[in-house]
């Protein structure tokens, strides 16, 4: 359901770092939305020295971005709480000050979104749908499962 990716540029983030990273982004998103953990994916891109630009020029400094795909139908407040505990994780895992930590959370329609070969439940409707999976799927889905 979320598909988080992170951007980064000018720094260098560890194995160690981005298991945290990912680690933590998970357990967010499942605190602040309910949505098992299995859901979550986090996929990590490094920007090249010469490819990320603000107003123009070329950054310099250690910037980090998270722009999150989430299932729409939560509320503002769960919204709020999210994004940031999500900045939390950034800052905690990267040592970087709030002001270099970017975070952006995307809203689409479950109808829209097809994970583990099935079009997603609305918020909620999760345990119906993981029942109407195939046994496989469940099992595997359960050893994902934090």
């Amino acid at each position: 359901m979320p598909t988080y990716t992170v951007k980064y540029s000018n720094l260098i983030l560890s194995p160690k770092q981005k298991k945290l990273i990912a680690d933590g982004i998970t357990k967010k998103h499942s605190r602040f939305t309910g949505a098992n953990t299995f859901f979550a994916q986090v996929i990590f891109q490094k920007n090249e020295n010469t490819s990320h630009f603000i107003g123009g020029k070329l950054v310099k400094n250690k910037e980090i971005f998270l722009n999150g795909q989430i299932r729409a139908g939560r509320t503002l407040a769960i919204k709020k709480k999210l994004i940031l505990g999500l900045r939390e994780v950034l800052i905690k895992n990267t040592k970087l000050k709030k002001d270099f930590v970017w975070v952006y959370l995307e809203d689409l329609p479950p109808q829209q979104m097809i994970e583990y070969g099935e079009i997603l439940p609305k918020s909620g409707k999760e345990k119906k749908w993981f029942n109407s999976l195939s046994i496989s799927l469940q099992k595997r889905l359960k050893r994902l499962e934090k």
